[in-house]
């Protein structure tokens, strides 16, 4: 193994980043990670969910991986719902070595139950802190162990080079235009895109770059078209769209509508509890119909002492607006919350760029399908992640295999002028106007149409200049928008109004590939 083999640099701090980075220096490398804001800083802080595993006396794998693939709407990837499920107990174990204060009761790890779960699986850390807990702890950890970590540092390009991987060009985020190389393995880990919608549970920083950069330097990219929304963001003029935890459904609470009515019952036999898509859907027709801005959650029915200790989170927020969980009724609506699609890998993390590998939701495994389940997202950073390590320790060759079907995009060529702040309100306000809970082809091809202008904007007039912010999201806003218009039908996550149905001729998996300029080959 080459010196260079032996640094791979990761870019991304959450879950995912943080626990390659931990694995490679356990297993002899010399890892550097390379985060656009503070190392603390990702879409894993603010998970409030937890993270599902089988560890319960009256469950198993088998049962974690059937409850992944019925929600998945029937594009789950078996073989990689298998790895997840039958690795997740080890990778907890590893989290519990690592020190995550995992909740307990008399000794023993606490387990509650989200929607589409059979069984009580999902580990909390301080209540609905989880994501938080298992953030700090991973970043403690790095610090100690001693790892190089580049804080407000991006990535701007992946070049073609050498044996050992691509060449990165990065820049420091304080607005000075200066770019610097490294060359060697590359781990993307740079999570998701959910804040490019103007309505999300993400932080700002979750603007898809990884997924725009990857394809820009030939990787290929599958299930763009599959945005997970989550049902409970509170709702409240001019209020952060903070989330309120799937997990308060799971201890009783129900929703709403505004006459005072449960709504879900009439919807699916599992109510409340059910898949993420379907919860979103009906309260996006609640709010459709009635015109009212909002539906409720009702957690009054649960015991106060239960609600404090096991949501602090949830409950010091919503105080702040002068509401008390278990008296009154939580203001709620839908919200963007997770990228399923991505960078394509196979099980081992490996994209179709020899070197240039992708772990958590920046990556597209299949394990998913068109609709996540509850409490795999944290858990699919830790067993891929796994696999990612152990495959830079002992590199071998391997890629995705190719989509049921791809779709081809030429790079949009620039336009010679400075971005704009407005530019990316635009992308944010044509995502979630046209390319949200509810699409239609209409809006799909006006959006992609905006969509595609914005990505030819260069991030200064230099000729020689790297696409920037607003040009990186209008790509991977263009290649959402183009693979929900390309899918005529409704599965899972992605819902079209004029195809309502699912069809069986689309019970297959759409991929991206850059398309090559004229007179060059693929």
């Amino acid at each position: 193994m080459t010196e260079a083999a032996r640094r791979p640099l990761i870019i991304g701090s959450g879950i995912a980043g943080l626990y390659v980075a931990l694995r490679c220096r356990e297993l002899g490398l010399r890892p550097t990670i390379v985060t656009k804001a503070r190392l603390e800083e990702s879409n894993t802080r603010y998970a409030q969910g937890g993270i599902a595993a089988a560890i319960g006396p009256d469950d198993s794998p088998r049962r974690h991986l059937e409850d992944t693939v019925r929600a998945g709407d029937e594009l789950v990837d078996r073989a990689a719902a298998r790895v997840l499920t039958s690795e997740a107990p080890a990778r907890v174990a590893d989290l519990v070595r690592y020190g995550v204060p995992f909740d307990t009761v008399e000794g023993r790890i606490a387990l509650g139950r989200e929607a589409a779960h059979s069984r009580f699986r999902t580990l909390h850390a301080g209540g609905d802190a989880t994501g938080l807990s298992i953030e700090e702890t991973l970043k403690r950890r790095v610090l100690d162990a001693g790892i190089e970590a580049r804080e407000r540092t991006i990535l701007r390009a992946l070049r073609p080079g050498g044996r050992d991987g691509p060449i990165a060009v990065l820049s420091h985020a304080d607005g000075k235009d200066v770019e610097f190389e490294t060359s060697g393995p590359v781990v993307l880990a740079t999570g998701g895109a959910g804040g490019l919608y103007r309505q999300s549970s993400n932080p700002s920083i979750a603007t898809g770059e990884g997924v725009a950069i990857a394809f820009r330097g030939g990787a290929r990219l599958a299930d763009m078209e599959f945005i997970q929304f989550h049902p409970t963001a509170f709702y409240r003029e001019g209020a952060p769209r903070f989330l309120i935890t799937e997990a308060l459904r799971g201890e009783g609470a129900v929703l709403r509508n505004e006459a005072g009515d449960r709504f879900l019952t009439a919807v699916h036999r599992d109510g409340e509890l059910a898949p993420r898509d379907i919860v979103a859907r009906a309260i996006d027709r609640e709010i459709v119909n009635s015109g009212h801005p909002c539906v409720y959650l009702d957690a009054t029915a649960l015991p106060r002492d239960l609600l404090f200790a096991r949501f602090p989170s949830v409950c010091h927020f919503v105080a702040s607006f002068g509401l008390d969980p278990s008296r009154d009724q939580i203001p709620v609506a839908p919200v963007a919350h997770y990228m399923i699609g991505g960078v394509a890998t196979d099980l081992e993390g490996r994209s179709s760029l020899p070197g240039l590998y992708a772990a958590g939701e920046v990556a597209a495994t299949g394990v998913h399908g068109a609709n996540r389940l509850a409490g795999n997202s944290l858990l699919e950073g830790l067993v891929f992640g796994e696999r990612v390590a152990r495959q830079l320790l002992r590199p071998a060759s391997g890629g995705p295999r190719p989509a049921d079907r791809t779709l081809e995009l030429a790079l949009p060529t620039g336009i010679a002028r400075t971005e704009e702040a407005e530019d990316l309100e635009e992308v944010r306000g044509g995502l979630w106007d046209d390319v949200g809970i509810v699409r239609t082809a209409d809006g799909l091809g006006a959006a992609a149409e905006r969509f595609e202008r914005l990505a030819r904007i260069a991030s200064s007039t230099r000729a020689d200049a790297l696409p920037g912010p607003v040009a990186n999201a209008g790509l991977t806003a263009l290649l959402i928008a183009r693979a929900a218009l390309a899918r005529t039908e409704s599965r899972g996550a992605h819902f079209r109004s004029d195809w309502p149905q699912r069809r069986a001729q689309w019970r297959i998996h759409l991929g991206w590939r850059l398309k090559a300029p004229a007179g060059r080959a693929t």
